[in-house]
């Protein structure tokens, strides 16, 4: 019973934007991701962030509420700026090696984490093969913690719009960083400051 759990080895921030938000019929659009230690400290500096827009090819649509509130994204999906699914698997692969060197056992593997992940977790699984291999089985959603701190705590409203407040919860984030609705980037790291604002105020220090 005095046996302690294994603490997490790292963190992998992943968010993504979607052709659909129909998760059966979605695929890829762009994704970010950010990696830190269990304690919320990044394993690699800004610049070697992933930030990554998957190609769109002529005759692939998008439902009418992406075509409506990302037209930038889009329109880079459909430019030489973006990459294959595929090259985008084997990007996610090589930047964990570097993170976090060569793949271990499943109980030392990454969690992948961020906000609603299961969504995320299902396209991961989907379309990211090799990269799913890298992650272990669970994941670490803040939506939980957002729950716990609204139902239990009666708590106030963390804003991921305010660009100041990220900073301040989340010192590492990219320092250019701008409130953009609906850009992986900036979401993924919204919400490892999202997390640090619960951690702050409803965990203990011992």
């Amino acid at each position: 019973m005095d046996e302690k759990l294994q603490k997490t080895s790292a963190y992998v921030w992943f968010d993504a934007e979607y052709t659909d938000l129909d998760l059966d019929r979605a695929r890829l659009l762009q994704v970010a991701a950010v990696v830190t230690d269990s304690q919320l400290n990044r394993l690699l500096p800004p610049d070697k962030d992933l930030r990554c827009f998957v190609k769109l090819g002529k005759n692939d649509t998008v439902s009418p509420w992406v075509k409506e509130n990302l037209p930038d994204v889009v329109k880079i999906c459909k430019s030489d700026k973006a990459v294959a699914v595929g090259k985008l698997d084997e990007m996610l692969v090589e930047w964990i090696s570097l993170a976090l060197g060569a793949a271990g056992d499943q109980k030392n593997r990454p969690v992948l984490a961020g906000n609603t992940i299961h969504s995320d977790w299902f396209l991961v699984r989907k379309y990211l093969p090799a990269f799913t291999k890298r992650l272990h089985y669970r994941v670490l959603d803040v939506t939980t913690l957002k729950l716990l701190w609204q139902d239990w705590c009666n708590g106030e409203r963390f804003d991921k719009d305010d660009a100041k407040l990220i900073k301040q919860y989340f010192p590492g984030s990219d320092r250019d960083i701008e409130g953009k609705p609906h850009d992986a980037y900036y979401d993924v790291q919204a919400s490892i400051a999202e997390l640090k604002f619960y951690r702050s105020r409803m965990v203990r220090k011992s």
